[in-house]
């Protein structure tokens, strides 16, 4: 079982930068995928980003692909996501998920998922 905090959403201007952060519980949370994604009002929820459990290999969705970087310190059970470069189109609440496997983009995929935190991109 694994239980995940997401937390750094906030409202930023256009242009500028977030770091959110997914805090995880449990002792095998190094080996687990992690993800985030992310849903708008009115829209299904989306793939963002993913890594694999040594961080080594990442996965982006194309919207976000250089401006946005998965990270992870399995010593401090944390999954980063840092967002360069904010649009008002990347307002969305942000979701931190694990999987036992291997990267995916697939929602259905992961088995965990956190609460989400709020992201507001102002133009």
């Amino acid at each position: 079982q694994v239980q995940l905090v997401e937390s750094g959403g906030g409202l930023v201007q256009a242009g500028n930068s977030l770091r959110l952060s997914c805090a995880a519980s449990g002792r095998t949370f190094s080996s687990y995928a992690m993800g985030w994604f992310r849903q708008a009002p009115g829209k299904e929820r989306e793939f963002v980003a993913a890594l694999n459990w040594s961080g080594a290999g990442t996965y982006y969705a194309d919207s976000v692909k250089g401006r946005f970087t998965i990270s992870r310190d399995n010593a401090k059970n944390t999954v980063y996501l840092q967002m360069n470069s904010l649009k008002p189109e990347d307002t969305a609440v942000y979701y931190c998920a694990a999987r036992g496997g291997g990267v995916s983009g697939r929602k259905r995929e992961y088995d965990y998922w956190g609460q989400g935190t709020q992201v507001t991109v102002s133009s």
